[in-house]
């Protein structure tokens, strides 16, 4: 069958359902902060919908709508599936959820990472995914330890120096 005779949708059409974000099939661990960011991206993102006009002719309206709609539902997803740790409920001599560890490298410099949930991770910062590999490398350690941190650039030991809890 020639291709002539085939309907194409329009150009202009904007899926009134976009796809959804995935949602990680695992808890989503926060600290009580990053249940406070979560709660405050809510907010954005709600008020960026309320302050759309919802003209059904306009088709970036439509698509800027439809975008900031799946977004939403994400975070009212991670929002409903949060289990928050409390540091006070952690224990004070290991590595765990909330932790802010001091380690130093086989360089002897020393790096500082607090382990989080996953939307509150901001590696410049400081802060990582419990997730991510130098996380699980960490978690369960104690002072004194070293521990293997798989990268892809190669492994890197790590001494655990101090661990505190906010």
């Amino acid at each position: 069958m020639s291709r002539a005779f085939v309907k194409e949708p329009d150009g202009d059409l904007v899926p009134e359902a976009l796809p959804e974000l995935p949602q990680e099939p695992i808890p989503n661990y926060v600290t009580p902060e990053g249940l406070e960011d979560l709660k405050a991206w809510r907010e954005r993102l709600q008020g960026e919908l309320d302050g759309l006009d919802p003209d059904p002719e306009d088709i970036v309206d439509r698509s800027k709508r439809a975008h900031v709609a799946r977004d939403l539902r994400f975070v009212d997803g991670r929002i409903e599936h949060a289990v928050v740790v409390v540091s006070a409920d952690q224990p004070k001599d290991k590595v765990a959820f909330g932790a802010t560890v001091v380690v130093a490298g086989e360089d002897g410099k020393k790096q500082t990472w607090r382990i989080v949930g996953e939307n509150q991770s901001d590696t410049d910062n400081g802060l990582v995914s419990w997730v991510s590999p130098l996380a699980r490398a960490l978690v369960g350690a104690k002072v004194g330890d070293v521990v293997t941190w798989p990268r892809p650039a190669g492994d890197l030991e790590l001494e655990v120096l101090k661990i505190t809890y906010e």
